[in-house]
């Protein structure tokens, strides 16, 4: 089984305003709703692909039994930890010419209701893949998901981890499956400038050196390049098509990669899969769906 985390899971209230007058009544245009956070991403796009999942993480007031509701009317199946002080984020997004985001901030935990979520994690049986993502919330340490892989080290799992700077190389010598940083955050842990895919996997395979298994860099219109745990090194320009969205993006390639892995056992697979779902997503409103998944790598397997 492959279970997903987000600690600070969200509501996410895209609003388009044709002219926006600071300071006066707007209405909207276009209005969306939908649950926000990386890990929740990474269990709907899997759904779509047609891989369980189990949604862990935090969950709180209304907007939390929202959040929970919604993924039950994907097909997802949760398994979250009620948090008691505050409400599950409202991140606003105003589209106005530019994008503006207003983000919450989430529930305060308690040391009891993190200990409740770690009892969660100790249930996982050898042969499960974790995927821990995203940012976290008051009340958790910045080291959680070190803490976390250190728990669980004696499990025979495979964990994937898609955060940022310290969050992702604190967990590098606990030796995850996978990691997915883009180019710049390759370049913030590192502190250079990388311009070329030669550079990306060089920087990529150090990453490898100080413990990752497999290091997935996306680079957005310039696609992705893997370092897999076999020593091979895949590149690949995305698919053709319009991009209409970038949210999600990283988190369907996250999904991509292990729905394709867990069905061939194969890297390039993986990779393409991971690419191909990534693009979906971009090319969408929505989170990559299966057909527009298969109907791109049908595209990239044939030029």
């Amino acid at each position: 089984m492959i279970y997903t985390v987000t600690l600070n899971p969200s509501l996410d209230y895209v609003i388009s305003v044709d002219d926006l007058r600071p300071g006066s009544v707007n209405r909207t245009a276009k209005e969306r709703i939908f649950c926000g956070g990386k890990g929740i991403n990474v269990s709907i796009v899997l759904k779509h692909l047609g891989v369980e999942s189990v949604a862990l993480g935090f969950a709180a007031g209304f907007t939390g039994d929202e959040i929970i509701r919604r993924l039950e009317e994907e097909g997802v199946r949760t398994d979250f930890v009620r948090a008691l002080d505050g409400i599950s984020r409202i991140n606003v997004k105003l589209r106005a010419g530019e994008e503006t985001e207003i983000n919450g901030r989430g529930p305060r935990l308690t040391a009891e209701e993190a200990a409740a979520w770690m009892r969660r994690l100790e249930r996982l049986q050898d042969g499960d893949v974790l995927v821990l993502s995203g940012s976290v919330p008051q009340g958790l340490s910045d080291g959680v998901y070190e803490d976390v892989m250190k728990a669980l080290r004696h499990k025979d799992l495979k964990i994937a981890v898609d955060a940022t700077g310290d969050l992702l190389v604190r967990t590098l010598p606990y030796r995850p499956f996978l990691i997915k940083p883009n180019r710049a955050e390759l370049e913030e842990i590192f502190g250079v400038s990388i311009r070329t895919e030669k550079e990306v996997a060089a920087y990529a395979k150090k990453l490898q050196d100080k413990g990752a298994k497999n290091v997935l860099v996306s680079m957005a219109g310039d696609g992705a390049v893997l370092v897999s745990a076999d020593g091979q090194v895949f590149s690949s320009r995305p698919p053709q098509g319009r991009v209409v969205n970038s949210v999600g993006a990283g988190d369907s390639m996250v999904a991509g990669f292990l729905a394709g892995h867990a069905a061939s056992g194969d890297y390039r697979e993986a990779f393409l899969t991971g690419l191909c779902a990534g693009s979906a997503t971009a090319f969408s409103e929505g989170l990559a769906k299966r057909d527009e998944v298969e109907r791109l790598l049908a595209q990239m397997k044939t030029s």
